[in-house]
């Protein structure tokens, strides 16, 4: 967590210093997904796939005019997207890459904003996207429009916002992190006090707690006939080491039929693949290791095309149950978030 007063930062909470070590510029996973992203939302916009990844990536600008989906992400009207006015002195910026899944984004982003607005009855909690080309879709497709961090921090000074706490849904710490702070302190002038709370996986405690709720999440299907897979973004950085961190952690406590994976880096497709047959599973479980089930969840994971997880496990024989959920549905995850948000919180 970091703290801000009239334009400068005056502390820095232990957990990002501790994160930054042990994960080395996750950003650079945030930033170095963007890349890959960029090629997968241009082609998926293209065509008239949804994009959405989890919040460690980003996308390009759009070239193209959507036209109408032939798929339903289900009923935006039924979406808090947060940008009413009259704040008050307090508020809550909750800030997300966002997705265009309309059903997700309702079950996972406003599932951890509505948590947070219970914890913080004394604080207005608002939302932000990092991702414009989510914003302008939704807005095109729903005529709907999400406030990106700009225009959230606009409505916080217009709003006379005193106390502003940003709770990132991030999984990780870095660039992308570290460019919301910069963004945010261009602002802070106009606030007495900005703090930001931590993302979701920055202490050793929140890997153990997200490991404990993933494995509790799944164990209906724990029958040691079954693989469970889950499915990260992953990126070319040093940082895509969390994955197999978390890999590490699930084997040392003895989940050996608990695999983790990436769409675009290793532990790739391949290699869990590789693990599960040699494992003798007959069964498998694929999930999405992201905030939102998006277009990867959806798409890379669960699709029917030929390259996806699904596909390339039920071409190998085994028989595969796909779980479309991201983690901010997780109750134990939300949690978390809210922890984050208390500890920026006590520095007001």
């Amino acid at each position: 967590m970091i703290t801000m007063k009239n334009g400068k930062i005056i502390a820095m909470l232990m957990g990002l210093s501790v994160a930054a070590a042990a994960f080395t510029a996750c950003g650079d996973s945030e930033k170095a997904s963007e890349s890959k992203a960029e090629e997968t939302t241009a082609a998926t916009e293209a065509t008239e796939a949804e994009t959405t990844t989890e919040a460690v990536t980003t996308a390009e600008p759009e070239d193209e005019e959507d036209e109408e989906e032939n798929y339903d992400t289900g009923d935006a009207s039924l979406d808090n997207v947060r940008n009413q006015d009259g704040i008050g002195e307090n508020e809550l910026l909750v800030v997300s890459f966002g997705t265009s899944y309309n059903d997700s984004r309702r079950l996972t982003i406003g599932a951890i904003e509505d948590a947070l607005e219970k914890a913080f009855p004394d604080y207005s909690v608002r939302r932000g996207f990092t991702a414009n080309i989510i914003i302008d879709h939704v807005e095109r497709r729903d005529g709907i429009l999400i406030d990106d961090i700009d225009a959230a921090l606009k409505r916080a000074v217009d709003n006379g916002v005193k106390n502003l706490v940003i709770q990132p849904t991030h999984l990780m710490n870095g660039i992308e992190y570290n460019e919301l702070i910069e963004k945010a302190g261009s602002y802070s002038d106009a606030f007495d006090k900005v703090v930001f709370g931590e993302p979701l996986l920055t202490s050793d405690d929140d890997f153990k707690r997200v490991e404990q709720a993933i494995v509790d999440w799944t164990s209906e299907y724990d029958d040691g006939k079954t693989a469970i897979c889950f499915m990260g973004h992953g990126t070319e950085a040093e940082s895509n080491g969390v994955y197999s961190r978390m890999q590490e952690l699930l084997k040392a406590d003895g989940h050996d039929n608990y695999f983790v994976g990436t769409v675009e880096a290793e532990p790739s497709l391949e290699d869990v693949l590789a693990l599960v047959k040699a494992g003798g599973y007959e069964k498998v479980v694929l999930e999405p290791l992201m905030v939102v089930a998006g277009d990867h969840a959806n798409n890379d994971m669960a699709g029917d095309d030929e390259d996806s997880w699904k596909s390339a496990f039920e071409a190998e024989g085994f028989e595969v149950k796909c779980l479309l959920r991201g983690l901010g549905e997780n109750e134990a995850v939300r949690q978390l978030y809210i922890e984050h948000a208390k500890k920026a919180a006590e520095t007001v």
